[in-house]
């Protein structure tokens, strides 16, 4: 039993601070002002200048894809196509991977403006395959080797461009799906069990992870699964299947599916493929949406009619009022008041969009990390939308309607880290978009966890609930909105206990999440 004192802030309905909370065996007993006597004795752990906030949930991220990507090079940092050669000639140089994998090239971020190319990418690494992700996740540059491999498979695909070695849509779905299956069961495990760790030092106690990203047999769906119940540490994690075929939901039991790839309805702005109501900014193009209204509508009626949890990707005006239409006429024909249906991303809602989304209580789990992006500059989305730009992200128009916000990474399209979410959200690029501390810190928490159905054991610091929650450096409450960046996590505790690495084999831990 221990009796934390200090600021708790509690992330209940009325974002309450109290004094102290006592937790006994993972549980909470008591948060109050006033520590009752039986409680003076027991072992106090004195938070001085720090806060007790309740575990963070990233309520979506495609897991396999960030611990394969988190496992092998990141060149977001870079600042230049030399700078991003430079950083994979050296890994190339010291990796035994047969195939190299990179991830966060953008065309926005460095000083060259246009994406690294194939010949580049050959100059560095001619002889093994190389896969370098674009860093929203939705296009990928190839080398030759890599293209040798698939040309016959992708040459005839939407999104092709053999001179570049860039691959869009459907072609890189290909190669995704292609590079997915070339990385060894053993090895994906071990890199999940990093990612879990890593993801642990952000604060992180909740994980929806999206899964389906063409692995044989979805292999990838039943290693999450697997992967999630062989966790002995505390570490909550909940599968979404990125797939519009009902029935494989319904066979494994899942209550979850959606997602993006398969259960995307569009692409995104970094491409410009995101589909929109109006042109681009000089362009005759709207975009690309993957399905018809009637191809979706069928899979939210059939999905809603079986009883799961839908989400679908959707990031410009157009996806999203797609999502909207479809999951409205699913809970016409067939009403469910506690269904908590959500559209990922949301980037670009329209008002009557939102209004509907109010009226039958849609979620949006939403990325405040994609605000001030560096990888998506604003100058860059201004000259492909306009003013339109001005309208990206609403959350203050979002919360003003009642709708639940939780916080996700998209990882690896970004860095799991809430810390960064709730200063973004906190710092609108459109300042009256911007949330309070309070409503960000409560999107990070309780909303994810409201999410996915935990809300009553977990999300917020109530007696009763199971103690998944974070130390932080400094009470977000008191510091000026500018300066939450410099929060960090001190310590990450899941059912009362320091949060414990990954030291499982890896074949032992899947074989406990089967049996």
């Amino acid at each position: 039993m221990k009796v934390y004192e200090g600021a708790i802030l509690t992330c209940d309905a009325d974002n309450r601070v109290m004094r102290y909370l006592v937790e006994d065996h993972g549980r909470i007993l008591y948060t109050g002002n006033i520590l009752p006597e039986e409680y003076i004795s027991v072992r106090h752990v004195r938070l001085g200048t720090q806060a007790l906030v309740p575990a963070f949930a990233d309520s979506h991220i495609h897991f396999a894809s960030f611990a394969t990507f988190h496992a092998g090079l990141n060149v977001m940092e870079a600042r230049s196509n030399r700078e991003i050669l430079d950083m994979l000639r050296d890994h190339v140089a010291h990796t035994k991977e047969k195939l190299i994998i990179g991830f966060g090239a953008s065309p926005y971020s460095v000083s060259d403006g246009r994406l690294v190319n194939r010949e580049e990418l050959d100059s560095v690494c001619p002889d093994k395959p190389l896969f370098m992700v674009k860093y929203d996740g939705h296009a990928c540059v190839i080398n030759t080797k890599l293209l040798e491999k698939l040309k016959k498979k992708i040459s005839g695909l939407r999104g092709y461009h053999e001179d570049t070695g860039e691959m869009n849509q459907e072609a890189f779905f290909a190669v995704s799906d292609y590079v997915t299956n070339s990385v060894s069961v053993i090895k994906l495990v071990e890199n999940m069990q990093n990612a879990v760790d890593y993801m642990a030092s952000r604060g992180i106690g909740m994980i929806h992870t999206v899964s389906g990203v063409g692995f044989v047999r979805d292999l990838d769906v039943d290693l999450e699964r697997w992967f999630a119940k062989g966790l002995d540490n505390g570490m909550q994690m909940r599968v979404f299947f990125q797939t519009m075929n009902v029935k494989k939901a319904v066979k494994r039991h899942l209550q979850r599916i959606g997602g993006c790839f398969e259960a995307a309805l569009d692409g995104c702005f970094g491409s410009a493929d995101a589909a929109m109501l109006e042109p681009y900014e000089g362009s005759n193009s709207r975009g690309v949406l993957y399905y018809s209204d009637e191809q979706v509508t069928k899979f939210c009626k059939d999905a809603n009619r079986a009883g799961l949890q839908i989400e679908m990707h959707a990031i410009g005006d157009a996806a999203f009022d797609q999502a909207v239409r479809a999951l409205k006429a699913a809970l016409d024909d067939y009403p469910r008041e506690n269904h908590r249906h959500a559209i990922i991303h949301a980037c670009l809602p329209t008002r009557e969009g939102i209004e509907i989304c109010e009226k039958y209580h849609i979620l949006l789990p939403v990325q405040s990390a994609f605000i001030s992006w560096p990888q998506e500059p604003d100058a860059y989305l201004e000259s492909i939308l306009g003013a339109r730009s001005g309208r990206l992200n609403p959350l203050r128009d979002f919360v003003d309607h009642g709708l639940v916000l939780s916080a996700g990474s998209d990882g690896p399209c970004t860095d799991p880290d809430p810390i960064q979410w709730m200063h973004r959200a906190c710092n609108h690029s459109v300042a009256e978009q911007s949330l309070t501390i309070q409503e960000a810190l409560r999107m990070c928490t309780y909303n994810g966890y409201y999410t996915t159905f935990d809300e009553k054991e977990r999300g917020s610091l109530e007696p009763g609930k199971i103690a998944d929650m974070v130390i932080l450096s400094q009470n977000p409450y008191e510091i000026d909105v500018k300066k939450l960046k410099d929060i960090r996590v001190k310590q990450l505790l899941l059912q009362g206990r320091p949060y414990q690495p990954v030291k499982k084999n890896p074949v032992a831990q899947i074989v406990k999440g089967i049996f």
